[in-house]
């Protein structure tokens, strides 16, 4: 039997494992997270500015800010092939009184979007990068070919928020007695929890989105089941990436599918790997739902006949990865892990180890302790 860990994950730093070679370079992240910050001071100077100068009364706050998605997750892969790009999401947060205060809360997102969009403007223009606004969830803003920045907008309570809302009361009471005396008007702001956490939709005005269980969940699951975990969910989206040059199950759906199913194996990516690989086609299609709320299902959102599709897929991949792993010829178990993969993963076949059975039944689930120090992302 062979070991492919080697390939996967590296301690010689003189040679490069494959989550390695998922990495962005150094000049991209530096220029990605350049961008990010220019892109939250220009929200945070030009949102009050844009609104006071359509005629706002009274004091606008400034956004606060809160990185989310494979960024946060530090499951960020650098895009496989073309026409994928590295996908950074940062919400900006406004408090919950200030877009209540409008005298037609349900559609006080459209005002969100435009006063964000007006206040970016500038800059996208100076930087020639490109504002995409057929997003029904967020502002996208491509920054070059390999990457964008995401801008969900959300409405948070002001306990949360962190300030005081100067005269909330005055501007809630406004808003709500307008409203009240239009009853014609279908208001669906005041139809949802006061202490939901609200993300801007183009479409529906406000639907309750929070994102930062969904990052505590995860944080929480590799802290006790070790960094290991989540290099098995960067291999899981490496293999999606170059399966599918767009499209494929979300990155959400492959950490819910896979991650109830992980066991560590010390020092044996590969067989971790192969494991979670084994379950995923009938996880799929069971179905599978957000870990934070079982009332999302993440399989209804692909599609049935795109979770079959994926379905089958990874029976395939787990048919290679596995004859890898029990291959003969290490040469022959490079081959496979390169089709499944793509070229980012090291055909050297010097590098794979030969075990004995009885080692690699040996390598048994070791018990979960505490993992490396996991960097948290910071609220701006």
């Amino acid at each position: 039997m062979l070991n492919l860990s080697p390939l996967f994950n590296t301690a010689d730093g003189n040679q490069l494992g494959f989550v390695d070679k998922l990495e962005l370079d150094e000049a991209e992240k530096n220029y990605i997270a350049a961008a990010k910050l220019e892109v939250r001071n220009c929200l945070k100077l030009g949102i009050p500015r844009v609104l006071k100068s359509q005629g706002f009364e009274g004091e606008v706050p400034d956004p606060r800010f809160f990185t989310q998605g494979s960024w946060a997750y530090r499951t960020l892969n650098a895009p496989a092939q073309n026409p994928q790009q590295a996908d950074v999401d940062d919400g900006a947060y406004m408090p919950l009184s200030f877009v209540a205060q409008t005298s037609r809360p349900s559609v006080a997102s459209s005002i969100f979007f435009a006063a964000a969009e007006a206040a970016l403007a500038p800059l996208i223009t100076a930087k020639s990068w490109q504002l995409v606004t057929d997003k029904p969830t967020c502002i996208r803003i491509v920054i070059g070919p390999r990457a964008h920045i995401d801008v969900p907008l959300y409405a948070i309570p002001d306990k949360e928020f962190g300030t005081l809302a100067k005269a909330a009361f005055d501007h809630g009471h406004k808003g709500l007695m307008e409203a009240m005396r239009a009853k014609a008007e279908k208001d669906a702001w005041t139809a949802l929890p006061r202490n939901s956490v609200l993300l801007a939709h183009r479409e529906d005005n406000w639907i309750a989105s929070d994102p930062r269980p969904v990052k505590e969940w995860f944080v929480n699951e590799v802290t006790a089941k070790g960094e290991q975990l989540r290099r098995v969910v960067r291999y899981l989206k490496a293999f999606r990436d170059w399966k599918w040059s767009s499209g494929g199950p979300s990155s959400i759906l492959l950490m819910a599918a896979a991650t109830p199913h992980f066991e560590k194996r010390d020092r044996r990516d590969d067989l971790a790997l192969l494991e979670v690989v084994a379950k995923i086609p009938e996880t799929l299609r069971k179905g599978v739902v957000n870990p934070v709320d079982k009332k999302e299902s993440l399989t209804d959102r692909l599609g049935a006949e795109k979770v079959e599709e994926a379905a089958k897929s990874f029976e395939e991949f787990e048919k290679f990865l596995r004859g890898a792993v029990n291959a003969g010829s290490a040469s022959q178990a490079c081959v496979w892990m390169v089709g499944q993969f793509g070229p980012r993963f090291p055909n050297e076949p010097s590098r794979v180890v030969v075990t004995s059975v009885a080692a690699t039944v040996a390598v048994a689930p070791a018990a979960y302790g505490p993992s490396e120090i996991v960097g948290r992302s910071q609220a701006g």
